[in-house]
């Protein structure tokens, strides 16, 4: 879809919300909500995306690599008659950071809710084989990373005494996963920031929740050897995969209304993986 296709059904989709054309909210409805959703043009985040947007939120499909693959997801968006804008920026960057919220506020809206999903590659090596520059990009995504998207958004969540923060967490860190040192420490690094930021931003009824899939296939595991596959699933209690739906469904009521009463929490999805 070209740009001007694509402003032109956006627009149009304001008008009927402005028009009242919308269907009657229900519950767990996000109609009037905006949501910026990091790292978003494929996978999971894809999925939690779709699902924000199905729930009535509008919804920024933020990407810094792929363009193309991003612009499809929000036709896609569009498509399912949800008002959906792409921006580009790189989420570890304050100024690009800032130019994400300026853009979002502009286009539809004061942020409600950020989902804080975006991630780099994960090779899974020996400690010996990392070295200090590949942990301090993990911490960058996943601590620094939150922090710049929390403080860009905070000043509007807070004179509106309403907002959701959304860390997408690993079951990782409570399986403490070997050769893998650098994502799990980072990632226990992030549930450990998510769970102060959930008391200190109580009193202005923001919610500060964690989600923690597990082992989830999407397109970057298409090539995954089949042994390591088969090997996984078979320790998974359900007997079966996730899918990306359900990943995006508890991120979804967790942005809601319904989940108002619930913060600090970390809620894994993976079939029992993890129990506790």
């Amino acid at each position: 879809m070209s740009n001007s296709a694509r402003k032109k059904r956006t627009r149009s989709a304001v008008a009927k919300s402005k028009q009242g054309l919308d269907v009657e909210p229900r519950p767990g409805s996000l109609a009037g909500k905006t949501a910026i959703v990091t790292g978003s043009s494929k996978g999971l985040g894809k999925a939690m995306a779709i699902a924000l947007g199905e729930a009535g939120a509008r919804v920024v499909v933020n990407f810094f690599n792929g363009k193309e693959v991003a612009e499809k997801t929000c036709d896609e968006l569009l498509g399912r008659g949800v008002e959906a804008i792409v921006c580009r920026a790189d989420v570890t960057n304050e100024r690009q950071v800032n130019k994400l919220v300026a853009q979002t506020e502009k286009k539809l809206g004061r942020p409600d809710i950020v989902v804080l999903n975006a991630t780099p590659d994960q090779p899974q090596l020996p400690i010996e084989k990392y070295d200090w520059a590949f942990y301090q990009s993990m911490l960058d995504f996943f601590v620094k990373s939150p922090y710049l998207m929390t403080r860009a958004v905070l000043p509007g969540m807070k004179r509106r005494k309403w907002g959701r923060i959304i860390s997408i967490g690993s079951e990782v860190f409570r399986r403490g996963v070997p050769n893998f040192s650098a994502y799990v420490a980072a990632k226990g690094a992030q549930a450990g920031w998510s769970r102060s930021m959930a008391t200190e931003l109580a009193p202005w009824n923001i919610t500060v929740n964690t989600v923690s899939p597990g082992w989830i296939p999407v397109e970057r595991h298409d090539k995954d050897p089949k042994a390591l596959k088969d090997g996984y699933e078979a320790l998974i209690p359900m007997g079966r995969w996730g899918v990306p739906a359900e990943v995006g469904g508890i991120v979804s009521f967790l942005a809601s209304e319904q989940a108002a009463f619930i913060t600090g929490q970390d809620i894994a999805v993976n079939g029992g993986m993890t129990v506790g």
